[in-house]
């Protein structure tokens, strides 16, 4: 397990995301990096009957291009924590674990959250509850400070949707249960909620099997 890392938030963040949580026993996550638009910071991916499906948390435009991921607003804009939880449920009811964990999950849809940031750590602490995954994250006190750990590998930017997962030499997603593989074919690095409700507790193994 390497020393620590620094990673963007993430709302449902993909399978390479969580490889990192579980490869380092330190995890720093940008609180105060300029928001950045069209990323996983807002957006996750699923797959539907269809195919891929992205969701989008619309955010409230900051009056300034310089704003701090963690004063960036949810908006309540377009009934999207519906929209959102009817795509989860739709794509997901099928799986071996949805039902399971609907009820950990439903109230992220059902409460309004004021901050990005924190709905995003949220999920991501809940899932980790879930799978088991016991490590020490915490947000960045300032742009790009990890405490007094120099060291620690940057990841912010190579985990992106618009950086191929092949630029992450750490990084192979190994192929597992996905409820619409027969159609689809296998789909890669998804988000966490696609292994989780696939695979339930065996999400850690495959995640223990996608760092290289």
């Amino acid at each position: 397990m390497e020393r620590a890392c620094l990673l963007s938030s993430a709302y449902w963040g993909p399978i390479q995301y969580y490889s990192k949580l579980y490869s380092y026993r330190n995890v720093f996550v940008e609180a105060h990096e300029h928001y950045v638009k069209q990323t996983y910071r807002n957006r996750c991916v699923i797959a539907s009957p269809a195919g891929t499906q992205a969701l989008t948390v619309p955010i409230i435009k900051p009056e300034t291009d310089k704003c701090a991921m963690k004063d960036i607003r949810i908006s309540d804009h377009g009934n999207w924590r519906h929209l959102h939880w009817n795509a989860l449920e739709s794509s997901y009811r099928n799986s071996p674990f949805f039902e399971y964990y609907a009820d950990d999950f439903l109230p992220f849809y059902t409460k309004q959250w004021e901050f990005l940031f924190d709905f995003n750590e949220a999920i991501r602490q809940k899932v980790c509850e879930l799978i088991d995954l016991s490590i020490n994250v915490v947000p960045t006190d300032a742009y790009g400070l990890v405490g007094n750990d120099d060291a620690a590998d940057d990841f912010r930017t190579l985990i992106s949707p618009k950086v191929t997962v092949e630029a992450d030499e750490r990084f192979a997603c190994p192929v597992y249960y996905q409820v619409f593989q027969n159609r689809n074919g296998f789909i890669p690095n998804l988000s966490i909620a696609d292994l989780l409700f696939n695979m339930g507790p065996e999400a850690l193994l495959v995640l223990r099997d996608s760092v290289k």
